[in-house]
């Protein structure tokens, strides 16, 4: 018997509602909620299993939803380290979990990317959607996803950590991250 098999054991089986949410395409909420997030988190990992978890940004809709089996997501210039494009090279698996400011539920999707050169996303007359934009703010390349999972994800986290709590982010507005991280 596996972990998750004693655990289920111990705690009980999967919640009802979770066991028909996973879907192996983009059903057409997940697809709104897509169209309208500004903000999601990239990861991979290469085949020894060393991860990266990146944040995408843009304006609401910057990855493209395709069709209902797949999703474009664009790469704007950053800090160059390129840790996500290293995985995917050894490790074609990603996964992306997409948010709305306020908003407590996500949306998670997993899958198989490929490679979109930036030739490719200039034929698709794509270019970079962000706000505040600077020297870097251009499309370097993307990924197109194939769903293999598509659902969204209860706000329990949220809830716990108050992530959207006015009062709270009105309070961190207000500290200078060297006094968050000397603490």
């Amino acid at each position: 018997m596996n972990r998750a098999e004693k655990l289920r054991e111990e705690f009980g089986d999967i919640h009802p509602g979770a066991k028909t949410k996973v879907k192996n395409f983009l059903e057409a909420p997940v697809q709104g909620y897509i169209r309208n997030a500004p903000f999601a988190v990239l990861s991979t990992s290469n085949a020894d299993g060393d991860c990266d978890a990146s944040p995408k940004g843009g304006l609401p809709g910057f990855v493209k939803v395709i069709n209902d089996t797949s999703l474009l997501i664009p790469d704007n210039g950053g800090n160059r380290l390129f840790q996500s494009y290293q995985n995917v090279e050894s490790n074609a698996k990603a996964a992306l979990v997409f948010m709305i400011p306020g908003i407590e539920v996500t949306v998670r999707v997993n899958g198989r990317v490929r490679f979109v050169e930036r030739e490719e996303l200039e034929e698709l007359n794509m270019e970079a959607e962000v706000r505040n934009p600077d020297e870097n703010s251009m499309i370097v390349q993307g990924l197109m996803l194939t769903v293999d999972e598509a659902y969204f994800h209860c706000p329990r986290a949220f809830r716990f950590a108050e992530l959207w709590n006015t009062e709270t982010i009105a309070k961190n507005a207000d500290r200078s991250l060297k006094e968050i991280i000397s603490n």
